[in-house]
């Protein structure tokens, strides 16, 4: 009896979901726990800007790429292993930019030494990601805090959940829609494209040999088709070059990304579509016209898309590191040869250098090993942040 109530107990405890998770977030959150949380995040972001001025648009393209699958749950931060292709190697997320996830590192880092176990790494992608944009000079909007990090981090639930631009407008809004956002509020996240840069392979086919009658798209300004393809005539050879999503103010959060499209400066196929789509081109002059305008419906679509999927309570956890690695659960029930099951666990994660604990069942004790024991059945296995494996044997 004692078996199976533990057995129930381990599987319920990651399945009870909240419905109004979002609601149990605060703005104070970490007021007592950690008090100069903010502050250590902006102190690390602002030094990380400083010396690598690209961080603050790949950190804001890695919160939107992590919101957008499993909620703003810091699972696109996870490492994949041998058992699991994590989010960050989905195909759409291997081009995101090294410095977003190094900023979210160091700021995790000096955040355990001060406050260890207590901030998550969903908050401060969260917390880093406004600061950023208001360093670029964009709007302030508040962000609430509280958040889990997931428990869920697989490459296989990205497709399909990631804006593409290459997707038809009508699919672009559809997967605004399954997350409850509007199409204004679509267009005014799309600003987002005020700052950073894109690779040439996500635009090549826009600029060379594009039909019979001409070479490029002839959505784009003719000068400026003919810049992208001097820019990108190596992309062959040299897949990392990239041009700036805003060709006028590349480094300032502004409003020009939506004076650019009407010009055919737009630099993907899906900016040209904001352009050009009745349904949305009525909010591209708006924004082009008034940046008050496009700053305030940012701010509050980014409040919003902050709060979308949070885990909070026993549907998430808070990670020690930031780029942990997320195994399978494996969960053993009547075992007859503990020693061949062990050493199989031993040989699948011999490749992991950072062990911590097992759990064993014995005549109905837990065992809770937090250092490395002296015999074979005691062993230690990896401290995923996700998910400890957890051993029972009867």
């Amino acid at each position: 009896m004692a078996l199976a109530l533990l057995l129930i107990l381990f599987l319920s405890s990651f399945s009870l979901v909240t419905p109004s998770q979002s609601q149990q977030l605060t703005l104070n959150y970490y007021q007592k726990s950690c008090p100069r949380f903010e502050q250590i995040v902006q102190d690390t972001i602002t030094n990380k800007q400083i010396t690598s001025p690209t961080t603050a648009a790949g950190t804001l393209r890695l919160f939107f790429h992590d919101c957008f699958v499993e909620g703003c749950d810091a699972s696109v931060l996870a490492s994949s292993t041998p058992f699991n292709k994590a989010e960050r190697d989905a195909d759409i997320n291997l081009s995101l930019p090294g410095d977003g996830f190094d900023v979210i590192v160091r700021s995790k880092t000096a955040l355990e030494l001060a406050c260890p176990g207590i901030v998550s790494c969903a908050d401060i992608l969260a917390v880093a990601t406004r600061d950023l944009v208001t360093m670029m000079g964009g709007p302030y909007y508040n962000v609430k805090l509280g958040r889990k990090d997931g428990l869920v981090s697989k490459a296989s639930n990205v497709e399909g959940n990631l804006p593409r631009p290459t997707m038809p407008m009508t699919q672009l809004i559809q997967i605004f829609d399954a997350r409850g956002f509007s199409v204004q509020e679509m267009v005014a996240l799309s600003g987002a494209h005020t700052i950073g840069f894109s690779h040439c392979k996500e635009f090549i086919a826009n600029i060379y040999n594009y039909s019979k009658n001409s070479q490029y798209d002839p959505a784009y300004n003719p000068r400026y088709a003919e810049g992208l393809r001097n820019a990108c005539a190596d992309y062959q050879k040299n897949p990392t070059l990239s041009v700036f999503n805003d060709v006028m103010t590349p480094n300032k959060f502004d409003n020009i990304y939506f004076q650019n499209l009407p010009k055919g400066l737009g630099l993907l196929s899906s900016d040209h579509a904001l352009n050009l789509d009745t349904r949305t081109r009525p909010y591209v002059e708006m924004y082009a016209a008034n940046q008050n305008a496009f700053f305030e419906a940012f701010a509050r679509a980014m409040e919003k898309l902050s709060l979308y999927g949070v885990k909070t309570g026993g549907s998430g956890e808070i990670r020690h590191r930031v780029l942990e690695r997320y195994p399978r659960r494996l969960v053993t029930k009547n075992t007859v040869d503990i020693v061949s099951v062990i050493e199989f666990v031993v040989k699948a994660f011999r490749d992991l250098d950072d062990l911590r604990w097992v759990a064993v069942l014995d005549d109905d004790q837990v065992v809770l090993l937090e250092e490395r024991p002296p015999h074979l059945q005691e062993i230690e296995v990896p401290d995923c942040g996700y998910d400890n494996v957890e051993f029972i044997f009867q």
